[in-house]
């Protein structure tokens, strides 16, 4: 949940260095700093609250300013308050060793008592000083060597990491290593990147090396020696970074929030592009071609994910049951990795994850493998962890997210377990005239979005009656009800109001005992086989005197008569539906947090990337 910078190379590092840090501001931070190697000393500034103040801090320091060669960090706390004694780099005692961390080190209790009786201070309440202190006394007690310090310190080491590291000794080498925390190199003309995310890296390369887990690389001046954390050298391959620097701008956008919403149309294009075969009618998805022997064994399937992502899931759950007649459930991967899930013959676990790092997915993809399951991805990020390690996978293709409170990733993910769904289901129960309708209605949705979109304004202007309301309830039946808890989870994620989403008919056994008067609910209410149902529960809520917004189906002026506010979407498929009927609930989540002056793109105590449990 943290953001690593490293820099080789002939220009002034901490321009590298600082650029870098502002391009992972998207991923949250409460503090930040840097070390700067000049003259064989190792020069650190870091300080609690933006990278504005270490800006300031650094201004004028010579020293820092003249070296080519540097780390840094902005650090997400966990282990001691944001600080600037546990802000990141933390230096080994001599000032020899300067260390940047993502992750946490499980074991640093029992490490730290060691070093404690070994005459080692720590000056932080970190796990990752331990880590400094761990690698100096492995290099002064014999090891000489940077390189062979790190691997002897991470030996003993249990926990998760991405790390980099420097030394005063070898001034022009940085050693680096991975273990369920991202780190790519950027290999660049003469100079080389490290950073935990290819956004910090895109301005000067986007030819990069993805580390996997329990590997290291030794980046100098010569260039990138990879390796094993055992010793054992490894040959890793350059790939390409897929996204532009353009695409990681606002562009025009008061927020990247915003823009990702109003990107929507171009990412759904993107998600279907290459992948609806129009002449012959048909889904054609490339990645999965090579296990259709293991997608026709397919007999059960088990969605796991976290967040916005689990809300995919549970839609997802919907749509194999319905369009492919496949038993489905949905797990948060945070339980399924600990609960010793049942995995048998013909179960497929299918991770959705937009960045492919999530710490618990991520997990939940090996424990599914240990058992023998089937794995399939769903990811945005090409080249990312989750993606190498499943089996087989479907991309995104959505474009860089940045916006802290996923969006455009969400409906491409829908998207995408529509296109499995209905490939699998055609394998099996589909017909042929069913898959036609199917493929001409998802070919329209990305020109349905942006009529949905066009109605920004006035969704503004019902989000400026209700901003002063603490607490919101958000509703919805079979396809709705996980976009009922998407909205909830947009609104507190940015706007920070408590909103409930749960399934309509569940209202009446308990929290309709929330409602007074003029509290918000909001309806996901369009045209399907629950509609006279919920309109029922629309009036349950205004006979409590409780206000409503309804997102209804174009043309049904007759839902008029019973809400306070109504938000059109136009008429689809019901399996396609929330795909427009979430377009709504985003805008209203966006523009109560702007009405309310909360910072949109970096929400507070939130992280875009969770790499730590």
């Amino acid at each position: 949940m943290c953001g690593i910078v490293g820099y080789v190379g002939p220009k002034q590092a901490v321009n590298v260095l600082i650029e870098g840090l502002k391009r992972l501001e998207y991923r949250g931070y409460d503090s930040s700093g840097l070390c700067v190697c000049t003259e064989g000393k190792l020069n650190v500034a870091k300080t609690p609250g933006r990278i504005s103040n270490l800006e300031e801090r650094i201004a004028g320091n010579k020293s820092i300013i003249a070296g080519t060669i540097g780390i840094a960090h902005t650090r997400w706390a966990t282990h001691g308050a944001p600080t600037e004694e546990n802000a990141h780099p933390h230096t080994s005692t001599d000032g020899k060793i300067a260390l940047v961390h993502n992750g946490i080190i499980e074991n640093y209790s029992t490490l730290k008592q060691y070093l404690e009786g070994k005459g080692y201070a720590f000056a932080s309440q970190t796990d990752t000083e331990v880590l400094v202190h761990l690698i100096s006394e492995f290099y002064g007690d014999g090891a000489g060597n940077l390189e062979q310090a790190v691997q002897m310190a991470l030996a003993e080491v249990s926990g998760t990491y991405g790390l980099a590291v420097i030394c005063s000794d070898e001034p022009d080498k940085i050693v680096v290593a991975r273990r369920g925390s991202p780190l790519i190199l950027g290999v660049g003309n003469g100079e080389y990147v490290v950073a935990s995310d290819a956004s910090a890296i895109l301005e000067h390369t986007a030819n990069v090396i993805y580390l996997n887990d329990n590997e290291m690389a030794v980046v100098s001046r010569e260039g990138v020696r990879t390796l094993t954390i055992d010793n054992v050298p490894i040959t890793k391959e350059v790939k390409q970074i897929e996204w532009s620097l353009e695409q990681i701008a606002k562009g025009g956008y008061e927020h990247f929030m915003l823009k990702e919403i109003m990107e929507q149309p171009e990412s759904a294009r993107q998600a279907i592009t290459g992948r609806l075969d129009m002449r012959e009618m048909r889904v054609v998805l490339g990645g999965l071609a090579s296990v259709g022997r293991e997608m026709a064994k397919i007999r059960r399937i088990v969605l796991t994910s976290c967040g916005t992502a689990w809300h995919a899931g549970l839609v997802g759950e919907f749509l194999f049951e319905d369009l492919a007649k496949v038993p489905t459930e949905v797990e948060y991967a945070s339980e399924f990795r600990y609960r010793n899930p049942i995995i048998d013959e013909g179960t497929a676990v299918v991770v959705i994850s937009q960045s492919g790092e999530t710490a618990d997915t991520l997990a939940a993809v090996r424990e599914a493998k240990e058992k023998g399951a089937f794995t399939l991805g769903i990811v945005n990020v090409v080249g990312s962890t989750i993606a190498r390690e499943t089996d087989a996978g479907v991309y995104l293709h959505a474009g860089p997210e940045i916006g802290v409170a996923s969006t455009k990733a969400f409906t491409s993910q829908i998207l995408v377990e529509i296109l499995m769904a209905m490939a699998l289901g055609r394998r099996r129960y589909m017909s042929q005239q069913t898959m036609e309708r199917y493929i001409r209605e998802l070919d329209a949705i990305p020109d349905k979005i942006k009529t949905v979109l066009k109605q920004s304004d006035h969704i503004r202007d019902i989000a400026k009656q209700f901003i002063d309301r603490e607490n919101w309830l958000f509703l919805g039946r079979g396809y709705h009800y996980p976009i009922a808890l998407e909205g909830a989870l947009k609104l507190k994620e940015i706007s920070y109001i408590h909103a409930e989403g749960l399934p309509a008919a569940e209202m009446k056994h308990g929290p309709i005992a929330l409602i007074n008067d003029g509290m918000p609910a909001v309806f996901v209410a369009p045209r399907c086989g629950t509609y006279d149902k919920i309109i029922g529960n629309i009036e349950e809520i205004r006979a409590r005197k409780g206000k409503t917004i309804v997102v209804a189906t174009e043309g049904d002026h007759e839902i008029e008569k019973f809400t306070d506010h109504v938000i059109y979407v136009p008429d689809a498929p019901v399996p396609l539906q929330p795909l427009l009927t979430v377009v709504p609930l985003q805008l209203l989540a966006y523009h109560a947090a702007v009405l309310r002056g909360c910072n949109v793109d970096k929400p507070r105590n939130l992280a875009k990337s969770v790499t730590v449990e």
